[in-house]
């Protein structure tokens, strides 16, 4: 029996307070909808269908996997309804996983129990829950048992009396039921209810009246089961989010000077003994090194740097590659295809791009270093740019092994300096300069005696 994902993500989110539909506001920089994407795609190997509604081209613009089904609900007429609309592409023999776009914290592991007690017993025919305890079960649909403790119907807040609001057990939405069971249940749903729409709770009451298996799996985190109805609970998620892979890198070996001021907005990998210090914000894909050091207010997305490196604080890495014991900063940029070898230092207010630097090889203060190759113990002087771009082209410079770049040098590409070539400081170099060679490029000084300073004027 194959297993697909429906996942429900057709609501405006008017509490939001947004243009932008519910299930693309971000936790950990992707969507909502993206990280419940991610997950059926973790437990199902068959066909994810997701039903969307308000915002729906904006959705489907959104998602990049061409193998998503879609279905349109065209009203927002409540999740039976919803999960209706799909239900159409479902094989018959199927089981099948219902989500939510808005609830983007569900581990694999969660769901895995899920689907592994579903298929616990032989029937034919089942209905696995996911439930959760919660100490204010207020706004959630409460879970309802008899007195052998069995799941008799789930009963929305709105619809609950006295003593089903005191009940602590909650629905979380999500279920795996039998594709041929919802094929027979969901038509025969009524909105006669307080919201005046097809609950999909209602099947419960239809699976205990056929005789339908019933089983429950409790999630272990209610944080894990949340959804974001409104900006608060967005943000409660995010650092929910944050403060989890937190604790994930602490136990692999970095340390952190306040887990609660680290955001990762994609896949951050570390070695042992890393050290990373306040506001860090890593993106995409970044791996460090063991004994890598992360000073404060760092952004990094889409780097790998080798071991033993310093990062110094408010550094900017971006699409870079680091070399071990490389030093970066304070106040650096490096853009992305920066290449550093080992044991370059690149220094205050430098910026990098699409530039090669060699073994040992320093720009240690306020200079520009674009679509360059620079060889091996180079020192580039304060002030020092490449002049890569003509308004229209861009183009390389070139400077070999132990060449000495004076402060304040503009060097005019295209431009071949050779091996330990010297340039005089506020050279503008325009022309290749061969090995071995000092280059000096500057207007000649005059000094002129008995010159006056100018003097203010008088007023009237």
């Amino acid at each position: 029996m194959t297993l697909e994902v429906i996942i429900l993500a057709a609501g405006q989110g008017s509490r939001m307070r947004s243009t932008l539909p519910k299930v693309l506001h971000p936790v950990a920089g992707k969507s909502m909808l993206s990280h419940v994407i991610d997950l059926a795609s973790a437990v199902a190997s068959s066909t994810t269908h997701v039903v969307i509604g308000h915002g729906a081209d904006q959705v489907k613009q959104s998602i990049t996997d061409p193998a998503i089904q879609w279905a349109l609900q065209s009203e927002q007429n409540g999740t039976g309804h919803a999960v209706a609309q799909a239900l159409p592409a479902v094989s018959d023999d199927a089981r099948v996983l219902i989500l939510y776009g808005d609830v983007p914290l569900t581990t694999p592991e969660t769901i895995e129990k899920l689907i592994a007690t579903s298929v616990s017993k032989a029937s034919a025919e089942q209905l696995s829950l996911l439930t959760v305890e919660l100490a204010d079960p207020n706004g959630y649909g409460r879970i309802v048992r008899n007195s052998a403790a069995e799941v008799t119907a789930i009963v929305e807040q709105k619809d609950a009396n006295a003593e089903q609001l005191k009940i602590g057990e909650v629905n979380t939405g999500i279920m795996c039921v039998s594709a041929s069971a919802l094929k027979r249940w969901l038509p025969k749903l009524s909105a006669d209810n307080a919201q005046g729409e097809y609950y999909l709770t209602d099947i419960i009451a239809m699976a205990v009246s056929d005789g339908v298996p019933i089983n429950v799996c409790q999630a272990t985190e209610p944080m894990e089961v949340q959804g974001a109805n409104n900006r608060i609970q967005l943000e409660e998620l995010e650092r929910f989010y944050q403060r989890r892979y937190a604790d994930k890198l602490m136990l692999a070996g970095a340390s952190l000077a306040d887990a609660s001021r680290i955001d990762v907005r994609g896949t951050l990998t570390t070695g042992n003994d890393v050290y990373i210090d306040i506001n860090c914000v890593f993106e995409g894909d970044v791996i460090l090194g063991d004994g890598v050091r992360i000073g404060p207010n760092c952004h990094i997305s889409d780097t790998k740097i080798a071991s033993d490196v310093e990062i110094k604080a408010n550094s900017v890495l971006e699409g870079a590659v680091v070399g071990t014991d490389c030093s970066v900063g304070p106040f650096a940029r490096l853009r992305p295809g920066t290449v550093l070898a080992a044991e370059v230092k690149i220094g205050n207010f430098v910026e990098t791009k699409k530039a090669n630097i060699g073994i040992g090889s320093k720009v240690s203060h306020l200079s520009y270093i674009g679509d360059a190759e620079i060889g091996s113990n180079v020192n580039v002087g304060a002030g020092t740019i490449t002049c890569n771009y003509d308004g229209v082209n861009k183009f390389k410079t070139t400077l070999a092994d132990e060449v000495f770049v004076g402060s304040n040098t503009a060097l005019v590409a295209p431009v071949t300096v050779g091996k330990a070539a010297t340039i005089g400081a506020g050279s503008v170099i325009t022309g290749n300069i061969a090995e071995g060679e000092l280059a000096v490029a500057r207007g000649k000084q005059r000094n002129i005696s008995g010159w006056q300073r100018p003097e203010k004027l008088a007023r009237d």
